[in-house]
């Protein structure tokens, strides 16, 4: 009982200190843009005392000027990720929709996307599982981004992705419309009580694909866990190790029930669970025009971007922001 009550002290404290530590990342913006603002204004003060013009100071006090703006928008940003899971880890799944070849190839074109994305912000990523296609393309992918507030801005990615261009697959150059699903959860710590019975498990192992001659991996190290009472199916072939491999998957699966348990609150609150609604097919949120015009137009935000390729290359920060703004306007 003591030793209980000793490890659950301890726990506390990590929690508190942790606390601490976010608490802290808020606020050294503000800090950082008081002072900036402060060191402007003694600028300006000084350039109106001047007699003669200096356009060395009047060109500083301009970019402060500019420097200021950019960190006020930032915090605005950070003040509209203030949801209980906004500053965990993410965990991003893309899976292609009907279509073949054609939707499994823009599949692959969403992970390239989001993975520019987070090299930009400097976050980590890690790929958990990715079946390729037999052609071209990706039949599934499973990618973990690590970064502060990580999940909180890919949640504006949730849903269908729907892709206009002439195929280069079909040999007569038509155009093709082809749908993706990009699915958010976030990765949950081992802080948050997640209960998984054993008896509810099925494990299977098998071999993790590779490119085929020395890539091919010759042991069964990859492996593919089900949740019977959910459905939740998740695999991992990353590792080498099939302990590691089983780790990262009762992982991954703890993530989705408990994305799995707060879409069953927001439902029991709201009546109607609009996320399920918002990930079907023929219901997307976004469109990435390639011909006969180049266009990427956020069905939610009416925000259009005529620059597809700098989008393809990972600018996706303006549509997060409209979505968050958005989203923010309507929880006023």
């Amino acid at each position: 009982m003591a030793e209980g009550a000793i490890w659950s002290d301890q726990e506390r404290a990590k929690k508190v200190v942790e606390e601490v530590k976010t608490l802290k990342r808020q606020l050294e913006p503000f800090h950082a843009l008081k002072k900036r603002v402060d060191d402007g204004f003694e600028l300006s003060q000084l350039l109106e005392a001047e007699s003669n013009v200096d356009l060395e100071m009047q060109r500083s006090l301009e970019a402060e000027a500019d420097a200021a703006a950019r960190a006020l928008d930032a915090i605005e940003l950070q003040h509209m990720l203030r949801g209980p899971d906004d500053p965990r880890d993410a965990l991003l799944t893309i899976h292609p929709g009907a279509g073949g070849t054609e939707s499994q190839d823009w599949a692959e074109m969403l992970m390239r996307m989001y993975t520019r994305w987070a090299e930009r912000r400097g976050f980590d990523i890690e790929v958990l599982d990715l079946l390729e296609g037999e052609e071209a393309g990706i039949k599934s992918a499973e990618i973990e981004i690590r970064g502060q507030y990580a999940f909180g801005l890919l949640r504006a990615e949730k849903g269908v992705h729907r892709l206009v261009r002439i195929s280069p697959f079909d040999a007569q150059a038509r155009r093709h419309t082809s749908f993706a699903s990009v699915f958010v959860y976030p990765v949950v710590d081992d802080d948050i009580e997640i209960e998984i019975k054993e008896d509810d498990l099925r494990i299977d192992v098998f071999r993790a694909s590779g490119k085929g001659g020395q890539h091919v991996n010759k042991t069964s190290s990859a492996v593919r866990i089900t949740h019977l009472p959910s459905g939740i199916v998740v695999a991992c072939q990353n590792e080498r190790s099939q302990f590691k491999n089983k780790a990262t998957a009762l992982k991954m699966l703890k993530s989705r029930l408990y994305e799995k348990a707060l879409e069953e609150q927001e439902a029991k609150k709201a009546e109607v669970d609009k996320q399920k609604g918002d990930i079907a097919f023929g219901s997307q949120i976004r469109s990435y025009v390639f011909q006969p015009y180049t266009m990427v137009n956020d069905h939610r935000t009416e925000l259009k971007v005529g620059d597809v390729q700098k989008v393809m290359d990972g600018d996706l920060d303006q549509f997060i922001e409209a979505f968050l703004k958005k989203q923010a306007g309507k929880a006023a």
